[in-house]
């Protein structure tokens, strides 16, 4: 559903915000969380991780959503 760019922010986003609580229990860096987020289509889904975990490893890209993004920004400067 994400470009990669934008589950590289998300990602960014949450663990920074985590990281701001300062909770005794949370260790203070590399931060294990899964966030799903359910699009409104059944097949419409992302699951975001930290981005430390994809370190060294090759990510996979679906086409569709990193062309998406621009599309819908295109239509919304129209």
């Amino acid at each position: 559903m994400f470009s990669v760019i934008e589950k590289k922010y998300i990602a960014d986003s949450i663990e920074k915000i985590l990281l701001e609580l300062n909770h005794p229990e949370m260790p203070k860096d590399k931060l294990k969380f899964t966030l799903q987020v359910d699009g409104k289509e059944s097949w419409s889904w992302a699951d975001i991780e930290p981005n430390w975990i994809f370190d060294n490893k090759k990510v996979s890209i679906n086409p569709f959503n990193e062309i998406s993004r621009e599309l819908h920004k295109n239509r919304e400067e129209k």
